[in-house]
């Protein structure tokens, strides 16, 4: 029902994840990420949202990809309708689909990458995801949007798109968490957001606020006051 991406770029260390569904909510349902952790990706027929936090939590204390899926899923006997991608702080990454998860479903785990999907067209969608993002350059938000622009156009989720979302996790800038939760182009919002907040005034004030790299950033002067509508 939905299929997912996440992305750690050991350079700039930047943690990068998608999702898109043929459902609602995508963002609140399926992504989760930490800059000092990681990422994860719940979803399927019947997703956890205890799989995603816990698998945070887990992340935090250090724990490895694989060990979290294990741990995670051996624990949970409603597993087969579910499905567990993580990306360790290490860029270590591990999956799970369960055994009743709609076809088309897999995962395709790598290093520093890795996608999955379920109720999708064909492993195509998971390949094409992976691909597009490798092969693009520039900002993570728009390697991102070409990666879920390339899997839809390869099969996407069988019952085409209605929600997507993109978290952008930088040691250099404010965490990039954005959301389309229903609209019939979520891809096309999902962008067209995205070029919005990386504007003034938006981006402007994004300069001015606390990074990982810079936990005391602030205004140098007092905020010009913003003149009121019309």
């Amino acid at each position: 029902m939905t299929f997912s991406i996440l992305t750690y770029d050991r350079k700039t260390g930047i943690y990068a994840g998608a999702a898109a569904t043929g459902s609602f909510c995508v963002g609140g349902w399926v992504l989760r990420g930490d800059i000092e952790s990681g990422l994860c990706a719940s979803q399927g027929t019947a997703p956890s949202t205890f799989w995603r936090d816990d698998a945070m939590r887990l992340m935090h204390q250090g724990a490895p990809a694989a060990n979290i899926v294990e741990t995670l899923t051996e624990a949970d006997s409603g597993r087969d309708y579910r499905q567990l991608s993580v990306l360790d702080r290490s860029g270590g990454t591990a999956g799970f689909t369960g055994a009743e998860s709609v076809p088309f479903a897999d995962v395709i785990a790598g290093p520093d990458m890795i996608v999955a999907g379920n109720m999708i067209a064909s492993r195509s969608v998971l390949e094409a995801l992976a691909q597009a993002f490798r092969d693009s350059s520039g900002p993570a938000a728009n390697r991102l949007l070409t990666a879920l622009r390339a899997a839809e156009a390869a099969g996407s989720d069988v019952r085409g798109l209605q929600s997507a979302a993109l978290l952008v996790l930088d040691p250099d800038a404010p965490p990039l968490d954005l959301r389309i939760d229903h609209s019939a182009r979520p891809l096309d919002d999902l962008a067209a957001l995205a070029q919005t907040v990386a504007q003034p005034p938006y981006a402007t004030w994004l300069s001015q606020v606390p990074v990982q790299n810079d936990l005391n950033r602030a205004p140098s002067e007092a905020p010009a006051p913003v003149p009121p509508r019309e």
